[in-house]
This record gives structure tokens, C-alpha cells and sequence, in this order.
């Protein structure tokens, strides 16, 4: 199983982006998909999951300015952030939970830069 994730880039403070990321292998079920990002010195934050049943979460700092949706017959999460500030500059990592046929297990993507200049 690989978690293949797109997009990022370079943008301006208020602009937006998407990032795309896509679990694909020998795949029996997703529980969770969901972003983390880890800023330079720093420890890795959860952004935001979503459940197999479209039950989201975020963290306090994205809150009302991203939105993670999911489209389970593809296995893709997807990540639009709006009105980016330049403390959202952070590689983003794609995380997903699932069962594949060795098991149950996290899997992680291999990380997309995001940078928000001021």
C-alpha cells in the first residue's frame, strides 16, 4: 500500500490550495484518512481526518478556513485550504488507517510542501 499525495505549492497570505492524496494497493477498508503537517523545528500536528462515514475533525488553528473531504470508492482525501496564513507553511503528510492484506496499520504519504508567503 502507497499513499500518493498531490499538490501544495507556493501562495500568497489569504490566497488557497489543495492538496490530494490517494491510498493505493491491495486495500480491504479505510476507518480514517487525514493530514498532518510539520513545520521546520517542529513536532508533527494533526490538521485534520475524516472518517469512513464522513465525520470530520480539525485542529483549532484551520477551523473554518480548510476543509478535508473523502471519496471512498477512490480512496482519496482531499484538503482545501482557504485564507492561508504564513504559519500554515509545513510539509503536509497524508495519513490513512486501514486494513490491507497484512493488516491493520497507519500508512503516511511521503509529505508536499506548502508555503504561505507574507
Amino acid at each position: 500500500v502507497q499513499l500518493q499525495a498531490s499538490g501544495g505549492g507556493l501562495v500568497q497570505a489569504g490566497g488557497s490550495l489543495r492538496v490530494s492524496c490517494t491510498a493505493v494497493g491491495r486495500i480491504f477498508s479505510i476507518y480514517s484518512m487525514g493530514w498532518y503537517r510539520q513545520a521546520p523545528g517542529e513536532q508533527r500536528e494533526l490538521v485534520a481526518t475524516i472518517t469512513s462515514d464522513g465525520s470530520t475533525s480539525y485542529s483549532d488553528s484551520v477551523k473554518g478556513r480548510f476543509t478535508i473531504s473523502r471519496d471512498n470508492p477512490k480512496n482519496t482525501v482531499d484538503l482545501q485550504m482557504n485564507s492561508l496564513k504564513p504559519e500554515d507553511t509545513a510539509v503536509y503528510y497524508c495519513n490513512a488507517k486501514l486494513t490491507d492484506w497484512i493488516g491493520t496499520d497507519d500508512y503516511w504519504g511521503q509529505g508536499t510542501q506548502v508555503t504561505v508567503s507574507s
